[in-house]
């Protein structure tokens, strides 16, 4: 069976109006956009089975049975839609009844990390510096490292395994 083409696009739309919505920083247009993902998840698992009747032994022959598996798959995305709509309704209404809007932050503690890490790696500078790899221009040469070395590394994403 070939899919119609309506449903094709009615699916491509519901997917890039989904995703343009996940992108926003409104926790209610994120909702909105898992809903419409949902839905176009839905139609788009019904489009890949077989028409025809019911798919019950003895009411319908069984060359004319429509396909049950794209059924009880849409059944499952229906669930796991309805729960990641209440789990972001939930987290809509606390951040609406604490902070007064629905708006995601950005992260202080993210931010600062960036930063830190856009100051450690100027222009110029490579993973392995100047020379041969073995000497490294972080640390006191006496082999001890700082608290405030260590942090940096640690801002900056520097573990001390090999890459």
């Amino acid at each position: 069976m070939t899919p119609n083409l309506t449903y094709v696009v009615v699916v491509g739309v519901l997917f890039a109006a989904g995703v343009t919505l996940l992108l926003e920083r409104s926790l209610t247009r994120v909702l909105m956009g898992v809903i419409l993902l949902g839905n176009g998840a839905n139609l788009l698992l019904l489009t890949g089975g077989r028409a025809g009747g019911a798919p019950i032994v003895g009411t319908t022959p069984e060359e004319e049975m429509s396909d049950p598996l794209p059924q009880a798959m849409v059944l499952t995305a229906i669930v796991i839609t309805l729960g990641m709509t209440a789990f972001l309704l939930a987290l809509a209404y606390r951040s609406w009844h604490l902070v007064g809007h629905d708006e995601v932050q950005d992260d202080v503690e993210d931010r600062r990390i960036m930063e830190l890490a856009d100051r450690d790696e100027g222009p110029g500078t490579s993973d392995f510096g100047e020379g041969d790899g073995d000497e490294s221009d972080d640390g006191p040469t006496t082999g001890t490292t700082t608290a405030s070395d260590a942090d940096r590394k640690t801002a900056a994403g520097e573990t001390g395994r090999p890459r």
